[in-house]
């Protein structure tokens, strides 16, 4: 039976004292995720008409915030909570092959 990528003998190792430091590790990394998502997603958006003030090539910056610039974080995101969560599984050895 297998067990995230791995037969369950595997996750065995982890004993409880690093089983619940893993989760506490993986929970920080998701409120993290979270706590920048909220930021780009919504409160960035929320001072728009303040940021409107400065153009950047004759648009305003509230704009680019929306169109362009929330875009680029979440894609950011994405690959840096990969990274992180898979450096994660390394250390604690829960790693997928």
């Amino acid at each position: 039976m297998e067990l995230m990528g791995g037969d369950m003998s595997e996750n065995r190792s982890l004993t409880p004292q690093k089983a619940q430091e893993y989760w506490q590790r993986t929970k920080g990394l998701m409120w993290t995720v979270l706590a920048i998502w909220f930021l780009s997603g919504f409160v960035i958006h929320a001072f728009a008409p303040e940021l409107n003030q400065i153009r950047i090539l004759g648009f305003p910056l509230g704009f680019y915030m929306a169109a362009q610039g929330s875009l680029i974080i979440f894609v950011w995101l994405i690959f840096w909570y990969v990274a992180r969560q898979n450096r994660i599984d390394d250390e604690f050895g829960v790693s997928e092959d």
